[in-house]
Protein backbone atom coordinates (compact mmCIF):
# COMPACT_ATOMS: atom_id res chain seq x y z
CA UNK A 1 0.00 0.00 0.00
CA UNK A 2 2.86 2.31 0.84
CA UNK A 3 4.39 1.87 -2.65
CA UNK A 4 1.16 2.77 -4.42
CA UNK A 5 0.84 5.94 -2.33
CA UNK A 6 4.42 6.90 -3.22
CA UNK A 7 3.69 6.19 -6.88
CA UNK A 8 0.55 8.30 -6.69
CA UNK A 9 2.47 11.24 -5.19
CA UNK A 10 5.22 10.89 -7.77
CA UNK A 11 2.68 10.78 -10.59
CA UNK A 12 0.95 13.85 -9.17
CA UNK A 13 4.25 15.76 -9.08
CA UNK A 14 4.98 14.74 -12.68
CA UNK A 15 1.50 15.88 -13.72
CA UNK A 16 1.91 19.21 -11.96
CA UNK A 17 5.33 19.75 -13.52
CA UNK A 18 3.97 18.96 -16.98
CA UNK A 19 1.03 21.30 -16.43
CA UNK A 20 3.40 24.07 -15.34
CA UNK A 21 5.43 23.59 -18.53
CA UNK A 22 2.32 23.72 -20.72
CA UNK A 23 1.06 26.84 -18.97
CA UNK A 24 4.47 28.51 -19.35
CA UNK A 25 4.50 27.62 -23.05
CA UNK A 26 1.01 29.08 -23.48
CA UNK A 27 2.04 32.27 -21.71
CA UNK A 28 5.12 32.58 -23.92
CA UNK A 29 2.95 32.03 -27.01
CA UNK A 30 0.48 34.68 -25.91
CA UNK A 31 3.29 37.16 -25.28
CA UNK A 32 4.85 36.35 -28.62
CA UNK A 33 1.54 36.80 -30.44
CA UNK A 34 1.01 40.12 -28.67
CA UNK A 35 4.31 41.35 -30.14
CA UNK A 36 3.67 40.06 -33.65
CA UNK A 37 0.19 39.18 -34.90
CA UNK A 38 -0.84 36.26 -37.06
CA UNK A 39 -1.13 38.44 -40.16
CA UNK A 40 2.44 39.66 -39.85
CA UNK A 41 3.63 36.12 -39.29
CA UNK A 42 1.79 34.93 -42.41
CA UNK A 43 3.31 37.73 -44.50
CA UNK A 44 6.78 36.89 -43.19
CA UNK A 45 6.30 33.21 -43.99
CA UNK A 46 5.05 33.95 -47.51
CA UNK A 47 7.91 36.37 -48.13
CA UNK A 48 10.40 33.82 -46.84
CA UNK A 49 8.92 31.11 -49.05
CA UNK A 50 8.97 33.39 -52.09
CA UNK A 51 12.58 34.24 -51.38
CA UNK A 52 13.49 30.54 -51.22
CA UNK A 53 11.66 29.85 -54.51
CA UNK A 54 13.47 32.78 -56.17
CA UNK A 55 16.86 31.55 -54.95
CA UNK A 56 16.08 28.03 -56.18
CA UNK A 57 15.01 29.40 -59.59
CA UNK A 58 18.24 31.37 -59.89
CA UNK A 59 20.24 28.26 -59.02
CA UNK A 60 18.39 26.09 -61.54
CA UNK A 61 18.72 28.77 -64.23
CA UNK A 62 22.46 28.98 -63.61
CA UNK A 63 22.76 25.19 -63.88
CA UNK A 64 20.70 24.99 -67.10
CA UNK A 65 21.70 28.03 -69.16
CA UNK A 66 21.16 26.25 -72.49
CA UNK A 67 17.60 25.25 -71.66
CA UNK A 68 16.86 28.74 -70.40
CA UNK A 69 18.23 30.26 -73.63
CA UNK A 70 16.06 27.88 -75.68
CA UNK A 71 12.95 28.84 -73.72
CA UNK A 72 13.65 32.56 -74.12
CA UNK A 73 14.27 32.08 -77.87
CA UNK A 74 11.01 30.14 -78.23
CA UNK A 75 9.09 32.88 -76.43
CA UNK A 76 10.62 35.59 -78.62
CA UNK A 77 9.76 33.63 -81.76
CA UNK A 78 6.22 33.01 -80.54
CA UNK A 79 5.52 36.68 -79.84
CA UNK A 80 7.22 37.78 -83.07
CA UNK A 81 5.61 35.11 -85.27
CA UNK A 82 3.27 37.45 -87.18
CA UNK A 83 5.95 39.95 -88.23
CA UNK A 84 8.31 37.10 -89.11
CA UNK A 85 5.68 35.34 -91.23
CA UNK A 86 4.80 38.62 -92.96
CA UNK A 87 8.47 39.24 -93.74
CA UNK A 88 8.90 35.75 -95.19
CA UNK A 89 5.64 35.30 -97.11
CA UNK A 90 4.36 38.83 -97.53
CA UNK A 91 1.22 40.36 -96.22
CA UNK A 92 -2.07 38.68 -97.00
CA UNK A 93 -4.14 40.86 -99.27
CA UNK A 94 -7.20 42.21 -97.54
CA UNK A 95 -10.30 40.45 -98.89
CA UNK A 96 -8.10 38.29 -101.14
CA UNK A 97 -10.00 35.07 -100.49
CA UNK A 98 -11.93 35.19 -103.91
Amino acid sequence: MNRSREQLLEDRHMRDAARALVEADLENLRADLALKGLGERAVDRIAGGASEVYEEAIEVAADHKGALAAIVAALVLWFARHPILEALFGEDEPGGGD
